[in-house]
């Protein structure tokens, strides 16, 4: 089943990518497709089937203008903060717990972390986060933890765990 969503997958990019219909081009998709997924198929991650439930593909459409909305806030923060000399810049490397179990769940979250302007993942390490932070507000833990982590995490813990 792994290699199987892989084979389709490639080949549904494949398709968006070129964005035509022609034989040629179809029998390329294909065989690029056949190879790729003969190639990389087995470092696929476990459990990828279950992300197709089509209640986690709806959490995913819910979560996409979910995430857009955070990441376009941060934008105007991280303006504000180049812009405007009197907002702080406090940037250091935070230590964040995780309560994501599934590696893709945790992948997930650390991308989301780091496509939101003002931080970036580091390192994952077990249930621990890595992340550098534009402004340390504060040294509670678990203040850090709900405004970098919390927001993503429910949603995220409802489309792969």
């Amino acid at each position: 089943m792994k290699r199987l969503l892989g084979f389709v997958g490639a080949l549904l990019l494949w398709l968006l990518l070129f964005w035509s219909l022609n034989i040629w081009v179809i029998a390329a998709g294909v065989g690029v497709a056949a190879v790729a997924t003969a190639l990389l198929g087995s470092i696929a991650p476990d459990g990828l089937e279950r992300v197709l439930c089509l209640r986690r593909v709806g959490y995913f459409l819910l979560y996409l203008p979910y995430f857009l909305y955070y990441c376009v806030r941060a934008n105007f923060d991280v303006m504000l903060r180049v812009v405007h000399p009197d907002v702080p810049i406090r940037p250091g490397i935070v230590k964040l717990p995780t309560t994501l179990k599934s590696e893709m769940a945790k992948t997930f979250l650390a991308n989301s972390i780091t496509l939101t302007p003002g931080t970036l993942t580091l390192d994952i390490d077990g249930q621990d986060m890595y992340v550098h932070w534009i402004n340390i507000d504060t040294d509670d833990v678990k203040k850090r933890t709900a405004e970098i982590c919390g927001r993503f995490e429910p949603m995220l813990r409802r489309i792969f765990e």
